[in-house]
This record gives structure tokens, C-alpha cells and sequence, in this order.
């Protein structure tokens, strides 16, 4: 929300700085995110002053040129050349000083020293255009006598800066969503802090209506969506440029003037939080006004030109026949003001903010209007803003109201009433405030005190303050203006002592896996949980009933729940790869979604939901590159496995506990899962495909592992991961070739091995893969390494050439398996 410190003097009674004002702001919780001086001629007219022409003489190799000597209240006066033909000895005049920044649109030059057909010029005498205080470039400007030399030229010309305060505008506090809210708050700071100051706004009494002759009638079919419609006619009007008064206040804070009518409009939005419409009032036909919904699909064109279709919860502004705005949102094509138009029927409402909220995100539409209808405005404020409207129509395009206003309000709403107590104030605030102080601040906020006794009082909230309903909410509101760094810290800090659980285990193993990753050279990133559900549906295919979807979602990018971390991954990747890093190595935490059409029941919806918590792993790229120690080495497979491996060292997962096998995962080329001995799958990783490759415009291969940390948190709960001594006992080595069909896996042997030997078998690893034509048809070899070791004696040849045959039996059995 921008705001204009000048424009903020016209309602609050201050004499702060502009910073002291956003300290002051900053502190009752409407947070100043900048300050800008606005300056209303570029540059400010800065080393720019009056000077008084003392010679002038004619250029001794110029017939248009003079060589001028100019007072400007120095030790010494400046020697000038001018080009100026109405330039004079004993003018005053306005002379731009040696280092004067001139501006021409967006150019800028410096006024240095020169010499200017051979004669040194020390300055330059200002026409109008020059410096911005007007258009004129007929000669340079002349002065009165009484001007005082040395005076600056932003003096004289009583030039002041004005400021822009931007404040960041929580969701809850509609109501500082203008000039004069921002006010209110201001002021009571103000009296609470002990200055003298005063709230005030112009008076409506001078709203008169000049005839009857344009009278318009007011529907309202949908009294739930649109709580108030008031509306008034003004005929005889001049759609012109506005005055420049105007124009400087809707600029300062970030508005482009259009035409008198519309920025009236705009000005009242901004300075009273009322958003305002304006109809051509030859648009508006048989002068009737229709609040009211229109049947679904029904073709609008807005005023930029756009068709949309209305949906049947679309509330709509219609004249007799046809539908001219969608309320609150967006005006029709046709039915604004125009150069042509010469009567106007201005329209003040209170729309209700959730059917505002959804019209506005089904079309894809966010407007000044919309995003204060959608926050809750003030129902009070509705025929004040109007009259304010009226009146300046009236002044600016010398026109006339011609009816009396038609306000329909069919059930008027009441204000809140919160009873608060002040034993609760004290507590929850953590300090005894004084009673007056209490009383004074919620008076100064505009609270009424309708009763009161010992204990507390009932208060009757304004109806623009839709975030005070609860007695909290009054604190909050005491709290922010009396200050929180009012608030002692205490001396004593209480506690509770909680028992470690297992959200602290999960905590405090996922540190330990982000910091050993990153001591691996990855980077963790942070991704959206809403993405787009083109991700996982492809033209032709039905529809991913497993996804989790967003009604009334933002974009048709943000639409569903993340089903899996992948694609935000991706998105990382490309983003880094677009600006020439290509070489990454990314981890990420983060819950992902599912929806079980199965499981969906009536009465309790939330068990059809499921959401874990996953932990995901890309590489790309090199491992290596540009070392004068090692040849440059693409990344692989079987370093992402080693990532993954090391994950489950590090948080007790052991070899045996798992099943590994081929993924059937579409995203993979080629890849493997891995699964507890329940069959719940713990991880999986592999290569993504060349298809997800291009559709991310990636030129690497990418490498991808997905951990369900949930799961594995299950399964290693009871694990702890142990110091123990380096073994005394020998390890020992067996090699095997086994001559197995093409089909089998080196996961298949793995298990058939720890099956066969829990105890002993410390490690089964793949050394070499051998398939050609020296091997019978359809078969493969396999060289399978084995590393047995008993911890507590050295193991005799016997009881290793048990534990072979018996293993070599297995394999035999279960694979086909023999030995080469």
C-alpha cells in the first residue's frame, strides 16, 4: 500500500519527520517496507538560484551569443555565455550553477565548464522547459525585482518534496487499506504517546442535488453476496484531463491519470478505502440497476477487450437487460466513461469478500477494487465516499446531481461487541497496564465503550475492523499502540520439560543427513507444495485420480498438491542450467500428497488424504571437472547408490533390512526400489528418462533418488547407531562366477545370500558383469564377491566351505545359478 505523507497531513494533525512517521507506523504493526522522497520537478530544482545579470555584452565570434556577468550572491560573480535573445544587464534570473543536473525526459546532463565559441562559460541562465517549472522556451526566464539574489531556485519557487511510504499490509487489516485508515492508526499512536493532534476528514454537509431528472432504480437479487448498493446520477458533465492537484496525488502513489471522472473515483478509493464505479449513464437501460447472478456461461467482455464466461456464482451489475459489470471486480466494455460521455451514475457498494475473492481467482482478475472488496470494507463508509464523489464530479466537470441518492440496505449490519476483561489484558500481555491507559487506547481506535464495571467493559467495534471479534484481538490492537518494546522482558524464563519423542528423533536425524549431504557437495533447496497438475497427466491419458487438487487455485501452475518431489527438483535444475550452471547436486525435504478415491468417506473426508514426508536427491552433471588431478569424470548411478547408501548408514538402516529390485517407475529409464521386508517402499532411484530430460530442456542426464523419510523412520525406530571396536578376528573373501540366465538380477542374488547366511555374511558386492558369445544363449555372468567374518573367533576352512555350499545349493535352487 503506498502512501503520500502530504496526503496523510490532510486527516492527522503531526509535525513528524516522513522516517519518524514509518517508525511510528512500523510500531502499531503496519510495517514500512521503503521510503522514497517524491520530488515534484525532477531533480528539485537543486543548484539552481537567483542571480542578477550585472553586464551583457555581445559575443566577440558570434552574432547571437552574449557574454554575461551574473551576481549569484558569491565573493565573485560568474562570467556566462547566453544564447537567450531577451537576455538583459539588471534582470534577475535563474541560473543553473557549475555541477547542476539538468534533466530532459529521462536524459541528464551536468553543467560543467566550458568554453563556448572561445569565451569560458561558467554556468547557464534557465528558460522554463529547462528546469521544469514550465513549458515556455521562448527566452529565458526574467524575474521580479524583489526576487533576492542567492536564493535557491527550490525557495523561490516554494517547491516541497512529498514522500512516498510504502507499508506491507497484513491479510487481516483491510481497513489500513487508505489514506485515512493509515490516519487512524496515526493518531492513536499519537495521543497515546503524548502529542497534541487531531482526527479529521472533509465534512459532506454541502451535498445538495441540484434537480430530478436522471433518475435510477436499485435491484438487489442476491442480498447474500451484495450487502448494500447505493448509487447517484450526475448529468452535464466535462470528461477532461484532471487538474494537476489530482493528478500529483494519484502519481505519488502509483496511479495513471485517465480522465477527471475516473481518477475522482480513484482519489476516493485511496484516500477513504472505498472503491467506487462509474457507469455511462446512456449504458445504464430503463435507469435500472440490477444486482443480481447470471446463468452459467453466460459471455462478458470486460473493459481491456477480454470474453470471459460468467459462472452462476459470478455476481453481476446489470442494467434492465444486460450485464455491465462483474461486481466488485472488473468493469464491461462499453459501460465506463468515455471523451463522449456526458452523464455519469457513480456506484458505491458493500460486496460481499468471499463471493469478491472467488469471481476474482475464476477469472484470473486482480484489481485495486477486488483486493479491497476481498479483504472486507467499511459498510458505513458507503454513502460518505459517494457524497465525496458527487461533490467533487461537481467541482471538477461542472456537473450536476440529478437524483437523491438511492441507497438500498436491505438488512443492516451490526457492529461487534467483545467483552474484555482486564485480568485478561494483563496476562495475556504480560504486564498490569493502567485502566485509563486501556480505556484510552481502545476510545482512540474507535471502540465504544457501551458498559462498564470493576472487572472489564464491552466494547462495540467499528464495522470496518473485520480482524477485532475476540477479546485477543482487542489486546493485540492495545498492545500495538501501547508498544511492544514496552513491554519488559522478564527475569525469569518458565518452562515445561517435555519427553524426547520421535518427532525429535526425525528432527534430529534429518540435520544430520542435510549436514552430511551438504558436506558432500550438495545444496538443499526449497520447493512449492502446490504444482501444476500438467506434471502428471498426459494428453490422452484419463485423469490422475491420486492427486491431491486446489479448488480456486491461483494459476493453472499452482493447481495440485505435490504428488512427488521430482518436479520441483527439476524446475531447480533447469533454472540453474539456464544460467550456465550445469554441474548440481540438490537435496530436498518436503511432505508430498495423495488422494485414495477408495478410501473416500462422507463422514470423516480426511481419510481419503494421505501425506508423507519424502526425502529427494538429484545429480547432474560432473563429478568432476577442470581438476589437475583428475580427468574430468561425468557424474553416475552408482554415485547417487553411494549418496543413498551413506544415507542409511548414517541413520541405521542395515544392508539386511532391505529388498532391492527393478522399478517400474515411468520417470526412470532404468532404476531400482528399495523396499523394507514388509514390502514398503523405502527409496527409489535410477536415471530419469530422455523425455523428462527435454521436457525440462536439460542437456545432462540426470540422476534421481526419492526416500520415503517416513517410512524410514519407521523402520529404523528402534535402531541406534553404535561405536563399536574395529573386529580382532579376520574378515574372509570368496569369490564366485556364477552363470546365471539374462534375467536375473544382481538384487536377487544379494538376497538369496543374506537369507542364507544373517549372521556371518558381512557384505555381497558386484565386481564384474561378462555377457558375449563365449556363454551359452540367454545366459550371463556374474562375478559376486563375499565377505564373511565372526567377531568373536577366527573362522576355520570348515565353516567357510559349509556357508559356500550352502550357498552355491541356494543359488543353484533359486536361479538356475552355476558356477563357471
Amino acid at each position: 500500500m503506498n502512501i503520500s505523507y502530504k496526503w496523510l497531513k490532510d486527516y492527522v494533525d503531526f509535525d513528524l519527520t516522513p522516517q519518524q512517521v514509518c517508525d511510528a507506523l512500523t510500531s502499531t504493526g503496519l510495517e514500512v517496507d521503503a521510503l522514497e522522497e517524491v520530488q515534484s520537478i525532477k531533480g528539485g530544482l537543486k543548484g539552481l538560484y537567483v542571480g542578477k545579470v550585472l553586464t551583457c555584452e555581445a559575443h566577440p565570434n558570434s552574432d547571437h551569443l552574449h557574454v554575461t556577468t551574473v551576481d549569484l550572491g558569491k565573493t565573485e560573480p560568474s562570467q556566462i555565455v547566453c544564447g537567450a535573445p531577451n537576455v538583459a544587464a539588471g534582470q534577475k534570473v535563474i541560473v543553473a550553477d557549475l555541477g547542476c543536473v539538468l534533466y530532459d525526459g529521462d536524459q541528464e546532463f551536468v553543467i560543467k565548464k566550458s568554453k563556448l565559441r572561445g569565451v569560458e562559460s561558467c554556468g547557464m541562465i534557465c528558460a522554463e522547459d529547462e528546469i521544469g517549472v514550465g513549458t515556455s522556451h521562448d527566452g529565458i526566464i526574467v524575474l521580479p525585482e524583489d526576487a533576492v539574489v542567492g536564493t535557491p531556485a527550490a525557495e523561490y519557487y516554494h517547491l516541497e518534496s512529498d514522500w512516498l511510504i510504502e507499508i506491507d499490509i497484513t491479510a487481516n487489516r483491510a481497513d489500513a487499506l487508505s489514506h485515512w485508515g493509515v490516519a487512524r492508526d496515526l493518531y492513536a499512536w499519537l495521543k497515546q504517546n503524548g502529542y497534541e493532534t487531531s482526527l479529521h476528514r472533509p465534512d459532506v454537509d454541502d451535498f445538495v442535488v441540484d434537480d430530478n431528472t436522471l433518475p435510477i432504480d436499485v435491484v438487489i437479487e442476491n442480498t447474500e453476496a451484495c450487502k448494500r448498493y447505493a448509487c447517484v446520477s450526475i448529468t452535464d458533465c466535462e470528461v477532461k484531463e484532471s487538474p494537476e492537484w489530482l493528478k500529483t496525488r494519484l502519481t505519488t502513489v502509483g496511479l495513471r491519470p485517465i480522465n477527471n471522472i475516473v481518477d475522482i473515483t480513484n482519489y476516493v478509493m485511496m484516500a477513504y478505502g472505498q472503491p467506487l464505479h462509474t457507469f455511462d449513464a446512456d449504458m445504464v437501460k430503463g435507469h435500472k440497476i440490477v444486482v443480481k447472478t447470471m446463468p452459467e456461461g453466460t459471455p462478458f467482455q470486460t473493459l481491456d477487450g477480454v470474453e470471459h464466461k460468467l459462472s452462476d456464482r459470478d455476481l453481476a451489475i446489470c442494467n434492465a437487460e444486460d450485464a455491465m459489470c462483474i461486481a466488485g471486480v472488473f468493469g464491461g466494455k462499453g459501460s465506463g466513461t468515455y471523451e463522449t460521455t456526458r452523464n455519469v451514475v457513480l456506484e458505491s457498494a458493500y460486496f460481499h469478500p468471499t463471493w469478491i475473492r472467488k469471481s476474482a481467482r475464476r477469472h484470473g482478475l486482480s484489481t485495486d477494487a477486488s483486493f479491497r472488496f476481498e479483504r472486507g470494507i467499511d459498510p458505513n463508509g458507503v454513502i460518505y465516499a459517494l457524497k465525496q464523489a458527487a461533490m467533487l464530479c461537481k467541482e471538477l466537470a461542472g456537473g450536476k446531481v440529478s437524483m437523491e441518492i438511492r441507497d438500498v440496505y436491505p438488512e443492516p449490519m451490526k457492529n461487534a461487541q467483545v467483552s474484555l476483561q482486564y485480568g485478561y489484558v494483563h496476562s495475556l500481555i504480560g504486564k498490569a497496564i493502567p485502566v485509563e491507559t486501556i480505556k484510552s487506547i481502545c476510545q482512540s481506535l474507535e471502540m465504544k465503550v457501551v458498559s462498564e464495571d470493576a472487572e472489564g467493559m464491552l466494547l462495540e467495534i467499528p464495522a470496518y475492523r473485520v480482524d477485532v471479534q475476540r477479546p485477543c484481538d482487542v489486546v493485540e490492537d492495545i498492545l500495538r499502540i501501547y508498544g511492544y518494546n514496552n513491554v519488559e522482558i522478564p527475569t525469569q524464563l518458565k518452562s515445561s520439560l517435555v519427553i524426547k519423542g520421535e518427532e525429535d528423533r526425525k528432527h534430529k536425524l534429518q540435520n544430520l543427513v542435510s549436514e552430511q549431504l551438504v558436506g558432500e557437495g550438495f545444496c538443499e533447496i526449497l520447493n512449492n507444495s502446490l504444482t501444476k497438475a500438467a506434471y502428471y497427466e498426459h494428453p490422452g491419458e484419463s485423469e490422475n485420480t491420486c492427486l491431491v487438487r486446489i479448488m480456486n487455485p491461483l494459476s493453472s501452475d499452482l493447481n495440485v498438491m505435490r504428488h512427488t518431489l521430482l518436479y520441483g527438483g527439476l524446475e531447480s535444475i533447469q533454472h540453474n542450467a539456464n544460467r550456465k550452471q550445469q554441474n548440481l547436486r540438490f537435496f530436498e525435504f518436503g511432505n508430498v500428497y495423495d488422494y485414495s478415491l477408495e478410501k473416500k468417506n462422507d463422514e470423516n473426508p480426511m481419510q481419503a488424504y494421505h501425506e508423507e514426508q519424502h526425502a529427494a536427491l538429484w545429480v547432474t552433471g560432473k563429478r568432476v571437472e577442470g581438476s589437475w588431478a583428475h580427468k574430468d569424470e561425468d557424474s553416475s548411478f552408482y554415485e547417487l547408490s553411494a549418496y543413498v547408501e551413506n544415507i542409511f548408514r548414517r541413520i541405521g538402516l542395515k544392508p539386511g533390512m532391505t529388498v532391492r529390485s527393478k522399478s517400474g517407475n515411468p520417470v526412470f529409464a532404468a532404476g531400482i526400489t528399495i523396499q523394507n521386508r514388509g514390502g514398503k517402499v523405502l527409496a527409489e532411484m535410477g536415471i530419469l528418462t530422455k523425455k523428462l530430460q527435454k521436457q525440462f530442456s536439460l542437456d545432462n542426464p540426470v540422476y534421481y533418488a526419492e526416500l520415503n523419510w517416513t517410512q524410514l523412520m519407521k523402520a529404523t525406530k528402534k535402531n541406534e547407531v553404535l561405536f563399536q571396536e574395529v573386529p580382532k578376528y579376520p574378515a574372509v573373501s570368496r569369490d564366485l562366477a556364477l552363470l546365471v540366465d539374462k534375467g536375473v538380477e544382481f538384487a536377487q542374488i544379494e538376497q538369496i545370500a543374506r537369507q542364507t547366511e544373517k549372521k556371518l555374511l558381512k557384505k555381497v558386492e558386484l565386481f564384474d558383469v561378462y555377457e558375449g558369445d563365449k556363454l551359452p544363449a540367454g545366459k550371463k555372468s556374474y562375478a559376486v564377491n563375499f565377505i564373511l567374518q565372526d567377531e568373536e573367533k577366527t573362522m576355520g576352512d570348515k565353516q567357510i566351505e559349509a556357508i559356500m555350499n550352502k550357498l552355491i545349493a541356494n543359488l543353484k535352487k533359486q536361479l538356475n545359478a552355476e558356477l563357471r
